[in-house]
């Protein structure tokens, strides 16, 4: 790893190389779309995620390098007396720099985020297939105390 790690905001710069990291793995191949340039559907995302003032998409940077990609949900709940959750959704690190802390600083940066916006809980899914991501969010201090539901409308 080259350069100090620090966190930023994405910009419209960061968007191939964001989604070349969610294509990077088996699920991420079926899903996500490489192409130059980009499908619009992409930018489009992009564009809500940035007008959204509860959602922000985060870059880790080694140097100038774009390395990892989170995406931070802050959402109020009228359970907890009203209480605002953080979700974590996302999260990638570039191939190239996995294994070297990237991930984990990523997750702890999200983690101060959502304790600087006043939330009283982090959540955060990944699917069952990814045993390697669960037992990464599991060594950081989550802990699978809920079970998650999903239904696909494509």
């Amino acid at each position: 790893m080259k350069g100090r790690l620090t966190f930023r905001n994405a910009t419209e710069e960061d968007l191939a190389i964001i989604v070349e990291m969610l294509a990077d793995d088996e699920l991420g191949r079926q899903r996500e779309r490489i192409e130059h340039p980009i499908p619009s559907t992409y930018m489009k995302a992009f564009q809500a995620i940035k007008a959204d003032s509860n959602n922000e998409l985060i870059v880790a940077c080694c140097g100038e390098k774009v390395s990892g990609v989170a995406q931070i949900t802050f959402t109020p709940y009228l359970t907890y007396q009203g209480g605002w959750r953080a979700t974590i959704e996302g999260v990638r690190t570039s191939s190239s720099v996995r294994g070297k802390g990237i991930g984990t600083a990523l997750i702890k940066w999200g983690i101060n985020r959502a304790k600087e916006r006043g939330c009283h809980l982090v959540q955060l899914t990944t699917n069952r297939k990814r045993k390697d991501a669960l037992r990464f969010y599991e060594h950081l201090g989550f802990k699978a105390t809920h079970e998650g539901l999903k239904l696909n409308l494509n």
